[in-house]
């Protein structure tokens, strides 16, 4: 079944687009989310002005992201941590995973959702790092996470 985007499906495509999918996934899922509407002859034809009012409303998100982007880039975080005994102690009990920074981050005033966290693999040292954490697919800010011990 062919189906128009309404908005940004991951992994299928973006507000606009014309694409095949799944009859199935598209009447059980895409279209009652409203994610999705049938691509009709009608529709269609009405692609051209919704792709104006995609176009806008990209540009909004897009400039929402970019602000967002500016107060992450102006935080930094600190996780506090239990360590180990050791001469160095900087071998930390557990890791620091995008859930915890996503929940210091809501602490500073700044809603991210885990899955934009972009951290390779879990912290489990103390120190300073660059987090990406991707805002939309063209914008993408670092956040300062410093690991201290608690």
């Amino acid at each position: 079944m062919k189906v128009i985007l309404k908005e940004n499906v991951g992994k299928l495509g973006r507000m606009g687009d014309l694409v095949e999918v799944s009859n199935g996934y598209a009447r059980n899922y895409l279209i009652p989310k409203k994610l999705a509407t049938a691509a009709t002859d009608r529709n269609v034809k009405a692609l051209e002005h919704e792709k104006r009012l995609i176009a806008e409303k990209q540009k909004k998100e897009r400039k929402a992201a970019e602000e967002l982007a500016q107060r992450i880039r102006q935080t930094s975080i600190t996780i506090p941590v239990q360590t180990g005994e050791e001469q160095e102690g900087s071998k930390i009990f557990g890791s620091v995973t995008n859930k915890d920074i996503v929940e210091s981050l809501a602490k500073e005033g700044v809603t991210v959702d885990k899955h934009d966290v972009l951290l390779e693999k879990p912290i489990k040292e103390l120190g300073k790092f660059m987090v990406p954490i991707k805002l939309h697919p063209n914008v993408t800010a670092e956040v300062e996470v410093s690991v201290v011990k608690s």
